[in-house]
């Protein structure tokens, strides 16, 4: 039996095609989700990558195999595969590997109303149901269904258009000023939903790399890493763009640059987004409505949404955190720091087109610059994640609890690795489950408070 620990992590499937994972696994893959789901149909959808397309119908032709129906969506971002995912009540599997190198694929697998499938909540019968199925030679044989099961039919559906028109019936941008907006969409799936969702508003599209090529000939779809905003930024000042938007390679999350070509924190679009939530749940008459943010997003997000009368909840990082928490607290929205936004009225799930559309709308419907808007959503200074590796995570980061944990006025909790917090600072240290690394987060009022601290922590994590 074939262990699929590198292949199957916490929360999807990714890894190297054809190195790790092929078509015969995607087949597997497509048995195994409907036989642990009790699906009688599921959705699928797939980025631009080489390897999406065979890939995709592998999965497609395991999952009819075990008696579900398939209905194929094509070419998709993956919160167009949510979309369809809650539109229909099916179960659904987007194929991407997201911002990871062009050699990578992967599986996004969600149940009926894009409720979330990771570790905990079906993917490890998953992985174990599929590695029953693998021979230590590599060979892949997914047994016959039960007798009497009839072989699922497979169907196409063109969603574009409806989620489209789901977005921009959320978010309301017929009366804004007219606006001149860089896209950046990495070659990724943000070029094949971006033209559709900002069709016919007033707004100036300036695209940039929007032809779809899963090799990413111009960078990585990875806007986090700072090198890769570059050309956005570059962008943006030389056409004089009111703002700039960037996609990752699935084009679920959106990172934000003002008018100046300066990235606009994930936390200060979260708090922005939420303010904006919570204004129009209160006016449908909710008291107090629940914001969700992570540990590592700015103090700012739940002031914010504190001094807004509502109800701010943290959690750990990561989306099946954020979405149990928002099922949980129905939740009106949720935000990381990782540029993932989640909406109650999306079933939950994550859209950066969806957050998107709320800063076009905040933005186009005041007269001041985008950096002027988002002044007050910034209250701190922050380091942004921080990467070390370490031989013994749990030693090193002991030995900055021990440092810190007994200062007068210091407060600690392990909710997601180790947090330590003053009166006006706050760090965070989490090991990764995947490599030798310890991730630091600090966030102080002012830029030498932060870099002081910063650094003082690092000196004792690297030492």
């Amino acid at each position: 039996m074939r262990d699929l620990s590198d292949l199957v992590k916490a929360y999807d499937v990714r890894g190297v095609v054809p190195d790790q994972w092929d078509e015969s696994l995607a087949f597997a893959f497509g048995a195994a989700f409907v036989r642990v789901v009790g699906a009688s149909a599921v959705v699928v959808g797939h980025d631009m990558r080489p390897s999406s397309p065979g890939l995709t119908r592998a999965f497609a032709l395991g999952a009819a195999s075990y008696g579900a129906d398939v209905v194929e969506i094509g070419l998709c971002s993956t919160d167009q595969l949510y979309y369809a995912s809650g539109s229909l009540d099916l179960p659904g599997a987007m194929f991407t590997a997201s911002h990871n190198p062009a050699q990578y694929n992967g599986i996004k697998l969600c149940r009926a109303g894009a409720a979330p499938v990771g570790q905990d909540t079906g993917l490890s019968e998953i992985r174990e149901l599929v590695e029953s199925w693998c021979g230590e030679d590599g060979t892949v044989s997914v047994p016959a269904a039960p007798a009497g099961t009839v072989t699922g039919e497979l169907s196409a559906r063109e969603t574009l258009d409806g989620y489209a028109a789901h977005l921009r019936s959320l978010v309301d941008l017929t009366d804004i000023r007219p606006l001149k907006v860089a896209v950046d969409a990495g070659n990724g799936m943000g070029g094949h939903t971006v033209p559709t969702v900002l069709a016919g508003l007033p707004l100036d599209v300036v695209p940039m790399y929007f032809e779809l090529d899963g090799t990413f000939p111009n960078h990585e779809a990875n806007p986090l890493d700072p090198k890769n905003l570059v050309d956005l930024q570059a962008k943006v000042r030389e056409v004089g763009a009111d703002i700039g938007l960037a996609f990752d390679g699935d084009a679920d999350r959106c990172f934000v640059v003002d008018e100046r070509g300066e990235p606009v924190s994930p936390s200060a679009i979260t708090a922005l987004v939420a303010e904006r939530e919570i204004v129009r749940a209160r006016a449908a008459g909710e008291e107090r409505p629940t914001v969700i943010h992570n540990l590592i997003t700015s103090w700012t997000v739940p002031q914010i949404v504190s001094d807004l009368g509502a109800v701010p909840v943290r959690t750990r990082v990561g989306h099946s955190f954020i979405k149990q928490e928002m099922a949980r607290t129905d939740a009106v929205f949720g935000g990381e720091h990782s540029a993932h936004y989640y909406f109650r009225d999306f079933w939950r799930a994550d859209t950066g087109m969806l957050a998107a559309l709320h800063v076009l709308a905040a933005l186009g419907g005041q007269e001041r610059p985008l950096s002027e808007l988002c002044a007050r959503y910034d209250r701190y200074a922050a380091s942004g994640e921080i990467n070390s590796t370490v031989a013994d995570q749990a030693a090193r980061t002991e030995a900055v609890r021990a440092v810190y944990g007994g200062l007068d006025g210091v407060s600690t909790d392990e909710l997601d690795g180790l947090t330590v917090a003053g009166d006006d600072w706050w760090f965070n240290l989490r090991a990764s489950n995947t490599e030798p690394l310890l991730r630091l987060n600090v966030e102080a009022k002012d830029p030498a408070r932060m870099a002081e601290l910063r650094d003082a922590v690092l000196a004792i994590v690297r030492a």
